[in-house]
């Protein structure tokens, strides 16, 4: 059986730094304007540009991907995930290279790719899936379907420019899903629905799984792409550094990210945001001089979190994986509370403390995102490891005695005594 996706030494270069239109929107005579002028203005460039740099996001890629095969594509942030998945779906071309699909795609790559803000969420059901390549047929036949699975639809006749990004990501996810592709496409946008959604998302995907049809996944959730994808490949700057059964590519990815944090935060280039802030450093210690990136079970903890400047609206939300890649917890400082303090100060940091470590014995790892002016500032995947040592909770010893056991709560037993025995 011919493969459903070929790709043979795919390359993708990127011009950076280049003066063009300083970045602000452009109209859309602007865009016809420039895809018209496209074949003479290529011929007229000059390739000495010094105002310009080449950066190859992917270099020299090969792969196939059998029919029915389900595959999670991992890598730190700046990989080339997201422009590997953009050349297959066939939104912007390779450099170099060729890519082979047998059958029809469907994607979903950014949030609300496709809508158009001020037409209702109805409206960009039938818009959003006719850009997709459905009939308007095929569409009112799986409308009802399309709407319930969103959950979306008290704000159905509701402009889209008024939903939230967790909302958009719903219904472009279901619009895309109902598709029926032989190929779905899914990136990280995945991470902005509630687990009651990813939930129905994950199972959604593992039906065009078992029904033949090939499911491409790109996630920081290793769990879920362990229960989805059967098959791995690993990204590191723009190449193909493992092509592995799920198990051992996640594997070698995890290595990959402890290798990366032993570099100084400031110093790390695999980061994605808007760049305003920047983290610069994370210090994990007991908060009584104990040895940086050590605590222990039972006993308080302090988080420090050093960013580049302070700007409005700065916020941070960290996340806490076990060394398996399994996210154990997440802290937000955006979940206010009434001994949270919010006060003027010179200093760039922030400092999340807990009372009691509730973490059973082992290494754990902390992926930070910084938020500021609503919107994400950075992302660190990796940003420091640290090692938690046995304790008690409350004089109750905690030990990590099972896998996968990797909290430990304080709790109470009542359990009966034999009367005479």
């Amino acid at each position: 059986m011919p493969p459903a996706i070929r790709v043979e030494h795919v390359s993708k270069k990127f011009r950076i730094g280049c003066n063009g239109n300083g970045g602000r929107y452009r109209m859309l005579r602007e865009v016809v304007s420039d895809a018209l002028s496209a074949p003479w203005r290529r011929s007229l460039k000059s390739s000495t540009d010094p105002d310009a740099d080449d950066f190859w996001a992917l270099k020299s890629m090969n792969f196939e991907v059998q029919p029915g095969e389900a595959i999670g594509f991992l890598g730190r942030n700046g990989a080339g995930k997201s422009t590997l998945l953009k050349i297959l779906s066939q939104i912007t071309p390779p450099t170099t290279g060729r890519i082979e699909l047998r059958g029809s795609v469907g994607s979903l790559l950014e949030v609300g790719t496709g809508f158009h803000l001020e037409l209702t969420g109805r409206d960009n059901v039938f818009m959003n899936g006719s850009i997709l390549g459905m009939s308007r047929r095929e569409i009112q036949r799986k409308f009802d379907e399309i709407v319930d699975f969103s959950g979306v639809e008290q704000f159905l006749d509701t402009p889209v420019k008024r939903y939230s990004s967790g909302m958009r990501v719903r219904l472009a996810f279901a619009v895309a899903a109902h598709l029926e592709p032989d190929i779905l496409m899914v990136d990280e946008v995945l991470a902005v629905g509630d687990a009651e959604f990813q939930k129905k998302c994950l199972t959604k995907m593992q039906e065009v799984g078992r029904a033949g049809r090939t499911v491409f996944f790109v996630s920081h959730h290793l769990g879920s792409l362990r229960s989805l994808c059967t098959r791995g490949i690993v990204l590191e700057s723009g190449r193909i550094t493992a092509d592995d059964d799920i198990g051992r590519a996640i594997a070698h990815y995890l290595q990959g990210i402890e290798e990366m944090s032993a570099c100084a935060v400031a110093d790390r280039t695999d980061r994605s945001g808007a760049g305003e802030v920047r983290l610069t450093d994370v210090e994990v210690s007991d908060g009584e001089g104990g040895p940086r990136g050590t605590l222990r079970t039972g006993q308080a903890a302090r988080f420090t979190l050093d960013v580049s400047k302070i700007a409005s609206g700065l916020e941070c939300v960290f996340f806490i994986y076990d060394e398996h890649g399994q996210m154990v917890t997440v802290f937000d400082s955006q979940v206010f509370a009434v001994h949270d303090e919010r006060k003027h100060s010179d200093v760039p940091r922030m400092v999340c403390e807990l009372d009691e470590v509730l973490l059973a014995a082992g290494r754990y790892r902390i992926d930070v995102v910084i938020i500021s002016n609503a919107r994400q500032q950075d992302w660190l995947v990796g940003a420091t490891w640290f090692r938690v040592l046995p304790g008690d909770i409350r004089g109750r010893p905690a030990k990590q005695t099972r896998p996968n056991s990797n909290l430990s709560f304080p709790h109470r037993w009542q359990v009966p005594i034999k009367v005479g025995g």
